[in-house]
């Protein structure tokens, strides 16, 4: 039996009035959303599929990369967690991007949703303000409202990706 990504439910809308920690979690939520619409229907060998030469980039990469992003980000530069590389390649190979071709495409969506989860849960009850150390920052220092708009500034950039990617394959576009 053929693996096809399965569709997303779109929730209903958040209140766009609501506070600055909804927002950021109703846009994430969103940009999250996209992607994961971006990929429904689709089967895996067309998730593997680099449609706008002469780019190497697919829509299972960009699911592997955004599964990175988040792990990254929240759990590990945040969280301090050490849940180590989904995603390991040799030096000058990005196992996220690069690697696609014997991917285990059910696999790589089941541990997006997944990472998506423990990055929630990774910083649920944390204050926007509260920074952590991060040695490459200028100061020293990110918060986690700064974590919040890098990862949505992510999934924006690479959603933009998705939708060539997409189009290319089948020709749907839109949301």
């Amino acid at each position: 039996m053929t693996w096809i990504a399965p569709d997303v439910e779109r929730r209903p809308r958040a209140d766009l009035a609501a506070g600055e920690r909804a927002l950021l979690e109703e846009f994430l939520y969103r940009h999250r959303t996209y992607l994961l619409r971006k990929c429904a229907g689709l089967t895996a060998e067309q998730l593997r599929t680099a449609s706008v030469e002469p780019s190497k980039l697919t829509l299972l990469g960009l699911v592997r990369h955004m599964t990175g992003v988040e792990r990254f980000w929240f759990r590990e530069k945040y969280a301090g967690q050490r849940p180590g590389d989904p995603y390991p390649a040799d030096e000058g190979v990005d196992g996220e991007i690069d690697l696609v071709a014997d991917a285990d495409a059910a696999a790589d969506h089941a541990t997006l949703l997944a990472e998506m989860d423990l990055a929630d849960a990774a910083v649920a009850g944390r204050d926007l303000d509260e920074p952590v150390d991060d040695p490459e920052a200028p100061t020293g220092l990110v918060n986690l409202r700064f974590v919040y708009l890098h990862v949505i500034e992510e999934y924006a950039q690479h959603n933009g990706h998705a939708d060539l990617i997409r189009e290319r394959i089948d020709g749907q576009t839109g949301f």
